[in-house]
């Protein structure tokens, strides 16, 4: 049995398999993602989802979905399946035996004396999805009919039936070519036999996404159909279909699909699941090298990226991936400020502790690598224009307090990681001096100081240190505050406190910092990571669930975030040492169980706050996968 597996018998059960998800992406940006029955329960599933730059630098839905048809004696029988209002079909679902998700994903399927297999593949560097149609076993001459479900549209929208849609297309090598709309790039469809098109072009209409409708947006959606490629097979015989935004060359598309398996991590472990997921994240396209925040919906992210990268890059020992990461990143600061959405026409720049995380991956890159004179040559510059700009005053009133603390926001804007916004203004404003930004600045002054042993940053510092233990710091509740803003002080039992036990340089003692790690042991620690407020708090909310509404007012009040464990384990271990390493252990495994759920292979954005801890959010977060790799990286290394 593989490392990865599910209950066959179960499969055909939808409850079950459309809770489970596969996602894959390469290395020019695109991704491919559905359920493991192949039925698409979100807007952003896809089998070829790629960059069209030309239109406006987001990801667009191109090849929605291919469904597949078994021909014998004229009788025809459907493998795929759609979800339309009241009811699915054509539920090829039921002829389904098995799923593997190893090396990729990989159904199997048996109509009486027929037995076909699918895997799907990205090639590693081209816009391009690969399917192999093996037919095992067949009794009787057999075809295959191969219908593909056409989108062209943004990932965050829907296509709907129009007249103006692009109804030609052009014959290419054993395939056609067709651009349903001007703007975009032509989709070149292939297959490695010689095979017929017919084209019977129609559109199939409200096609239901599941999730959209739990999770409050419009869900319904019109997808093209043009015609259906026809072959004939013989038993033992593979063919490749392909699906890409360059002409293929036909004959070699088995030839190609043979390599991309080869360069396939096998997840045939907790560790390469989690190596596997890693490099899913990365992302280069024209001359940058960035990270995607989490699949199937944000683009790369400051903030995100700088905290996930040691883990998803140095981790593996791949410091190449982690300075072209960096060097793309440090192209887009602006003053004091690195943007905090940073995917096509979003970018913004209202992320007060992005340019600080900025200092902690350089002080992580020096840990693993001992190279400080790349961080001097290349990015001092960089880290003393963010320190002269907070002390200076830049937007969105961050600016330095007479007591050296730092400061930051205003009205109906949220600078901190804490970001949800609703139309009743930000969830967690947090303006004033929040207690991980104030963790943070005075880590990176202090290693700042640690690189220019700048007299005036050194006197900086030290009043940093003593405001902090005088503001934030309470003996009797032996935790620190979350917010201080002037004479008001924010108690509320959150995780952001965590940062001042886990970073190189800390205003705490050590005996503080136990007492802050027991008070997120008994209040927040879960099996699934930290929640964002305590249980005992009135506003807890222990469900991410609802419309985007009820989840963004959950998202941040006490929804579980895997990320912030990494950072309590790291914490937990300079404190305790190797007698700390079985607790941490424990924390890395809890997960092992979750390979198989929700997203296959990888872990998700957040989890609910309350037992079970069912995952939400994005099926695959680089934060959560960060956190993770490093956790392992530091138990292994105590």
């Amino acid at each position: 049995m593989s490392y990865i597996h599910f209950d066959k018998t179960q499969l055909i059960n939808l409850n079950y398999s459309l809770e489970k998800e596969i996602i894959r992406s390469n290395r020019s940006g695109c991704y491919t993602s559905t359920t493991i029955i192949g039925c698409n329960t979100r807007k952003y599933h896809g089998l070829l989802v790629a960059p069209q730059p030309q239109i406006d630098g987001q990801l667009h839905v191109l090849l929605s979905n291919v469904h597949e048809t078994i021909v014998q004696k004229g009788a025809a029988f459907n493998l795929g399946i759609n979800k339309y209002p009241g009811n699915y079909y054509p539920r090829g679902h039921k002829y389904l035996e098995d799923f593997d998700s190893e090396p990729i994903p990989k159904l199997t399927y048996r109509v009486g004396g027929v037995v076909l297999s699918k895997e799907i593949i990205l090639d590693t560097h081209v816009d391009r999805v690969m399917i192999k149609y093996t037919l095992i076993d067949a009794l009787i001459p057999t075809k295959l009919r191969i219908s593909p479900f056409l989108a062209f549209r943004g990932y965050h929208s829907l296509s709907k039936a129009n007249t103006y849609v692009n109804k030609k297309f052009w014959k290419i090598n054993k395939g056609v070519k067709f651009r349903l709309y001007e703007a975009y790039d032509s989709l070149s469809l292939q297959v490695s036999k010689e095979n017929e098109f017919v084209p019977v072009p129609d559109w199939f209409y409200n096609i239901e996404y599941i999730r959209e409708y739990e999770r409050g947006y419009d869900y319904q959606e019109d997808l093209y159909v043009p015609g259906y490629f026809e072959l004939d097979m013989q038993k033992g015989e593979s063919v490749v279909f392909s699906a890409g935004l360059q002409e293929a060359v036909p004959d070699k598309l088995e030839e190609a699909f043979a390599t991309e398996i080869s360069r396939r991590i096998p997840r045939d472990n907790f560790e390469n699941c989690l190596k596997n997921s890693a490099g899913q994240f990365v992302s280069r396209r024209q001359g940058e090298t960035r990270v995607i925040a989490g699949y199937p919906w944000f683009g790369w992210w400051g903030r995100d990226t700088f905290i996930s990268l040691p883990g998803l890059t140095l981790t593996l020992g791949d410091t190449k991936t982690f300075l072209e990461v960096m060097d793309s990143m440090s192209k887009d600061l602006n003053g004091a400020l690195f943007p905090n959405v940073g995917s096509g026409v979003s970018t913004n720049m209202n992320s007060l502790d992005a340019p600080l995380w900025f200092f902690w991956c350089l002080q992580q890159y020096e840990k693993f690598t001992g190279d400080r004179k790349t961080i001097t040559e290349k990015y001092l510059d960089k880290c003393k224009g963010i320190i002269e700009g907070f002390i200076a005053g830049t937007d969105f009133n961050i600016h330095v307090l007479e007591n050296g603390l730092l400061y930051g926001g205003e009205e109906g804007v949220a600078l901190t990681w804490m970001d949800a916004v609703t139309r009743d203004g930000p969830v967690t404003a947090r303006i004033g001096s929040p207690v991980e930004i104030n963790a943070l600045w005075y880590n990176a002054l202090c290693y700042y100081h640690s690189l220019t042993a700048d007299e005036k940053i050194k006197t900086l510092l030290e009043k940093v240190k003593v405001a902090f233990n005088e503001f934030f710091w309470s003996e009797k509740k032996g935790y620190l505050a979350d917010v201080v803003n002037g004479e008001e002080v924010d108690w509320s039992i959150r995780p952001n406190m965590v940062f001042a036990t886990s970073l190189p340089y800390s205003p705490l003692e050590d005996e503080q910092k136990d007492k802050v790690l027991e008070v997120i042991r008994l209040n927040l620690l879960t099996p699934r990571g930290l929640r964002t407020l305590a249980p005992s708090d009135p506003r807890y909310r222990g469900y991410y669930q609802g419309d985007q509404y009820e989840r963004d007012n959950a998202y941040h009040q006490g929804t579980v975030w895997p990320w912030l464990m990494g950072h309590f384990a790291e914490g937990y271990l300079k404190l305790h040492g190797k007698e700390g390493k079985k607790i941490v252990d424990a924390m890395i495994h809890n997960f092992d169980g979750v390979m198989s759920q929700y997203g296959v292979g990888t872990v998700a954005e957040i989890y609910d706050g309350d037992p079970p801890h069912r995952p939400k959010g994005a099926i695959s977060q680089a934060w959560s996968i960060g956190e993770l790799l490093r956790m392992m990286y530091l138990v292994n290394n105590l």
